[in-house]
């Protein structure tokens, strides 16, 4: 999953001078209510990131593009959430409603957390092949992605932020020039799959050109003029500031930037690089847990799931051992049967067709926001992962299911309920549609994806599928361990390469050890985990402690447990640090048990 943790920026003196006034009521002055700073603080950032107000479906901000990578940005930043921890802890919490105390926890994390980062240089690795900024405007600019093409306005907005994104590049390159004088590069094989996606952008035909998309599908209605206009004004971004620029960036990684790159595979080799982990743990998993708790944590789980995957490899009869039964099932012709990619496309709709008529049992409220299932844009599908998309708050944009099929031959069909079941219903599509549809919650915590929780509750989905009519294939039920068996080994070779020396190539032998994914596909996702370091632990993580929850649940509750309350229970607050979820769950049973 990808979503936008953006910010936005009013002029706050007014709210800020209310909120800095003392918790008691004063000679003619009244203390502010929460959820007015609350409102000021989601109107701040949503400008301050102007992104998750397009994702949202707010289309206040679809022509700004903050240089987030500028020291001037940065320092915004810092006193945003300087600014706003200070007027929430004038608050009395222990006043509050509950929810409200919910809320005063969430944002005084917000701040912390961000505040806490700011001492790490991340600013000096804003490029790499999985996720940075550069992937994010090209998926805006095939015209299929959160941002908006149906007016003329939404036409000129996009050419406004591609001068923005512009200046961003050169600033990027700027920061990586000063990141090899200082020891904060990529991995070199990292770079090596960065420089091909930036090749495919820097060249023409600029009516081929990704970014000529949009004029491509012009809306019937414009006038012939605007047309015109607009087809040579995105001519001339395209030919003078889009090619040139990924031209720029491809050349600085292959002549200049790729020399300079480190041999190590784990963050910890940069400076500070094992406090900065320490810091990425605690902000992917919410958790104040160690490097060698989850290491430990996740060889205990690989243990524990090989055992449940020899049982099934002995039903189904193959008589080698488990590395010889994964080789098996990346080769076996029946788990290869498409030859075509619309066949995976419909793959999937036929799987969500199947768990219809049980979604009613496990789930009290379904979402309003449509869905759908897309093939993964050319441009960055040889990199990507299966990936969820939300819609727009409003409903207009639906959430999008994106599959990548770099080569329809190899495409392996082992684990396809149980991807269904992660990146779209009941996984990400319930949690983050119902999420945004919620107008219980502050506007800011419509919008909040804390990874542990939205993770955890994705592969927490994978689990329910034989409570929704799937898995009845044993090679289904063997993907969705399969999937089980990646997150827990994500545990111990991203633990293992950011402390504890593994090198890229000893994570893919761990993983080639001991699941069925493809060699390919293994080593794409060790990458992955050298790119974006602790994020992967967040899925299991998060996981484990909603398991966790629910077992206490059944055991206090006994024939008063329900599971459909129970998960409305997990959904209804929206995505919340796992300290925040795990109060809320052990309230709820004891209300139920006081009943």
């Amino acid at each position: 999953m990808r979503t936008f943790k953006q910010f936005g920026s009013l002029i706050f003196a007014f709210v800020f001078m209310a909120c800095s006034s003392p918790k008691n009521e004063t000679a003619g002055a009244k203390e502010v209510k929460l959820d007015s700073l609350l409102s000021q603080y989601q109107e701040e950032r949503l400008k301050l990131f102007p992104l998750e107000a397009t994702s949202a479906g707010d289309m206040r901000y679809n022509h700004l593009l903050p240089n987030s990578l500028s020291q001037a940005y940065r320092q915004e930043l810092h006193d945003f959430f300087t600014r706003y921890r200070s007027a929430l802890l004038n608050y009395n919490r222990s006043a509050l409603s509950e929810n409200d105390q919910m809320s005063y926890d969430i944002l005084l994390w917000e701040c912390d957390i961000a505040l806490e980062g700011e001492k790490f240089k991340s600013h000096l690795l804003p490029l790499n092949q999985f996720w940075s900024l550069p992937l994010t405007i090209g998926q805006l600019a095939s015209g299929s992605s959160m941002q908006p093409f149906a007016t003329v306005k939404d036409y000129e907005a996009w050419l406004l932020r591609l001068e923005a994104y512009t200046a961003w590049c050169d600033t990027a390159i700027a920061n990586m020039r000063i990141g090899i004088k200082e020891g904060y590069t990529l991995p070199k094989s990292l770079c090596e799959k960065t420089i091909p996606q930036y090749a495919d952008l820097a060249v023409g035909p600029v009516e081929e050109h990704l970014f000529y998309t949009p004029i491509k599908n012009l809306p019937a209605s414009f006038s012939e003029v605007d047309k015109a206009r607009l087809s040579k004004a995105y001519k001339t971004a395209i030919t003078t500031k889009i090619i040139p620029i990924h031209k720029k960036l491809k050349d600085f990684l292959e002549t200049e930037y790729l020399s300079a790159c480190r041999t190590s595979s784990g963050i910890d080799a940069i400076p500070e690089g094992k406090a900065y982990y320490t810091y990425l743990i605690k902000l992917y998993t919410t958790t104040t847990s160690s490097a060698e708790e989850i290491f430990e944590l996740g060889k205990t789980e690989v243990e524990r799931i090989s055992k449940e995957m020899l049982a099934i490899k002995n039903q189904l009869g193959f008589k080698g051992d488990l590395n010889a039964f994964f080789e098996h099932l990346r080769s076996k012709k029946e788990l290869l049967p498409f030859t075509k990619p619309e066949q995976v496309i419909d793959n999937f709709k036929a799987i969500h067709e199947r768990m219809k008529p049980n979604l009613n049992k496990l789930f009290k409220n379904s979402p309003k926001t449509a869905f759908e299932v897309k093939r993964t844009e050319a441009f960055r599908e040889k990199s990507a992962s299966a990936e969820y998309s939300a819609g727009s708050f409003d409903g207009t944009r639906p959430g999008v299911f994106y599959v990548p099929i770099p080569d329809v031959k190899t495409y392996n069909v082992l684990s396809d309920e149980d991807l269904f079941l992660h990146e779209a219903i009941p996984g990400h599509h319930y949690q983050i549609s119902l999420q945004q549809e919620n107008t219980t919650l502050p506007e800011f915590r419509r919008v909040l994806g804390y990874s542990a929780y939205a993770e955890g509750w994705a592969l927490y989905a994978e689990s329910l599928g034989k409570e929704l009519g799937l898995y009845t294939d044993p090679y289904q039920y063997l993907g969705m361990l399969s999937a089980e068996m990646h997150r827990s080994i994500r545990l111990v070779v991203d633990a293992g390469m950011h402390t504890q020396g593994w090198t890229r190539e000893q994570a893919i032998q761990y993983s080639k050890e001991h699941e069925a994914e493809t060699e390919a596909g293994i080593i794409a996702e060790v990458e992955r985990y050298m790119a974006i370091p602790g994020q992967a632990l967040s899925y299991k993580i998060g996981q484990l402690k909603i398991k966790e929850l629910r077992a206490l649940a059944e055991k206090e509750l006994g024939s008063k447990f329900d599971i459909a309350e129970f998960h409305d229970q997990l959904l209804n607050a929206g995505s919340v640090p796992l300290k925040v979820l795990e109060e809320k769950i052990v309230k709820w049973v004891e209300s139920i048990k006081k009943g």
